[in-house]
């Protein structure tokens, strides 16, 4: 149906579509009061997602392993946890969580020092990328998808060419304001702004719909 309207949830996922008759792009809205900000994070840094090569865990660890510092991965088990990831994980420097609830999810972003989202394949928006920003976590990411449209530079996270730039410029990431990067998240990101801006979406699609009457 190429003449029905479509609303894409960022710019990178309007540019790959192709005979579709799109009206708007919308970022997606999460329930920000549903995850805690916290000001004091615990010393880890944090990978929540499947486990795919698409996802880089494995660069995460890599990220980890380079900078000195502790990882906690936090996703279901699968095939390629089992084949690539599990022999990586230490119980120490990298420990696996395991697959966790809202509540373990949200207590997991309060107490990273940040997340890091090394994705190797484009995505057309990276919801967990919000919902980091949330609880304050900021965000060292690479270059990849729709990430650019998420993450705010030197505001909610960093968005790097490639691991070597992720490794140098962690620094810059954890030293960031997690009060702003909260803000920013519930500004950007709150169920509020998502749905003004359907709204708009739909009384221009009605007003066009009259028009045609």
């Amino acid at each position: 149906y190429p003449e029905i309207p479509f609303v894409a949830i960022s710019n990178e996922q309007r540019r790959l579509l192709a005979g579709i008759r799109v009206l708007a792009t919308v970022l997606h809205g999460i329930d920000t009061d549903s995850f805690a900000f916290r000001a004091d994070p615990d010393d880890y840094l944090l990978f929540l997602g499947r486990f795919t090569a698409g996802k880089g865990p494995v660069e995460a660890i890599e990220v980890a392993r380079r900078a000195g510092r502790r990882l906690i991965l936090a996703a279901p088990p699968n095939e390629y946890y089992e084949s690539h990831v599990r022999h990586l994980v230490d119980g120490s420097r990298v420990v696996y969580a395991g697959e966790v609830d809202h509540a373990g999810k949200v207590a997991l972003f309060g107490g990273a020092q940040a997340l890091i989202y090394p994705v190797q394949a484009g995505e057309p928006f990276g919801l967990v990328l919000a919902e980091a920003m949330a609880c304050g976590t900021p965000v060292a990411a690479l270059d990849c998808g729709a990430v650019r449209e998420v993450v705010d530079a030197d505001v909610t996270g960093q968005v790097f060419s490639d691991l070597d730039a992720l490794v140098a410029g962690l620094p810059s990431v954890l030293a960031l304001d997690r009060h702003q990067v909260r803000l920013r998240a519930v500004a950007r990101f709150g169920i509020a702004r998502m749905v003004d801006e359907y709204i708009d979406v739909y009384e221009r699609v009605a007003g066009t719909s009259r028009e045609r009457q």
